[in-house]
């Protein structure tokens, strides 16, 4: 259970950005919310206590100071702890440069935690959402207003984390954001050591030392692991997700797909959606009151 304070507002994906809900929430020891998918990107941040984030097979301890981001159509679950649980404070968007937003904060579905100072306080944003929270025109421009200091906060601290790191991580990052940007496209590991404005033998010795993959191996990885998303949450076909992930012919798709998973695009598809059948079956909406609530 929780004792949560929050707004909604209806999603109007046609906007460039659109504010979807925020709140304030204090858990209980052991809140859980999840497994859910949402249609919109989600913000948590986390003012007090402790508590675990569950996404893309990936488990995350989270604390005081730090917060975490939710994409659209992935499954989560995260948990307040059971001796510490956390207060946050949220915010959901969404619309036609959400995602552009958020690259350029430096968080993304493959790099969805982050840490601020205490001095910055993002929170206070969400608060002054909730202190003026009509749907007035002058209450809606002054939360749009709140969010785009909130992200502010959020670039800030990523920007403070790299000058902290070596020079060189600077090309790392910027080489990432490129992939992610440019992953469903022809692209060349030249074109990315141009990008970044390196050679590509330097590029790929830096690369390996701060992310232990090669430019082409994290670029192939991240391409299936979009593309393992796609064929558990959409009925797209094998070939039109094969093209949206970069590949130009299907058949090397598949091959690559069975390197790294060991099965099928095809067998992969027809476990995780018998996965998604089952938990279906289990789950009962009137049964825990801790669903209810959005966020």
């Amino acid at each position: 259970m929780e004792n949560a304070f929050f707004v909604e507002f209806p999603t109007m994906e046609i906007e460039d950005l659109h504010i979807n809900n925020f709140g304030h929430s204090v858990t209980k020891p052991c809140h859980k919310f999840g497994p859910a998918v949402r249609s919109f990107y989600l913000v948590h941040y986390i003012l007090n206590g402790q508590g675990e984030f569950f996404v893309n097979g990936n488990y995350y301890k989270l604390s005081k100071g730090q917060g975490f981001l939710i994409e659209p159509d992935y499954q989560t679950v995260y948990m307040s702890d059971s001796t510490n649980p956390w207060t946050y404070v949220w915010v959901g968007f969404s619309g036609k440069k959400a995602k552009e937003m958020l690259n350029g904060i430096g968080i993304c579905q493959d790099f969805p935690i982050f840490s601020c100072e205490e001095d910055l306080h993002p929170e206070k944003y969400v608060i002054d959402m909730l202190q003026h929270n009509s749907a007035s025109s002058d209450d809606q421009y002054r939360q749009m207003a709140m969010l785009y200091l909130f992200f502010s906060c959020l670039a800030k601290a990523n920007t403070d984390k790299e000058h902290l790191a070596p020079n060189e991580n600077l090309y790392v990052t910027h080489a990432i954001r490129y992939i992610q940007n440019h992953y469903s496209e022809s692209l060349q590991i030249e074109e990315l050591a141009r990008y970044v404005g390196l050679n590509r033998s330097y590029l790929s010795t830096l690369f390996k030392q701060h992310t232990g993959l090669s430019p082409i191996k994290y670029l192939q990885t991240f391409r299936l692991t979009k593309a393992a998303h796609l064929l558990s949450m959409t009925q797209l076909s094998i070939a039109s997700i094969a093209f949206s992930c970069g590949y130009q012919e299907p058949e090397a798709f598949c091959k690559a797909f069975r390197q790294l998973s060991g099965i099928s695009p095809s067998k992969y598809r027809a476990q995780e959606q018998a996965k998604t059948d089952a938990n279906r079956r289990k789950s009962n909406p009137f049964h825990d009151n801790e669903s209810a609530f959005p966020i």
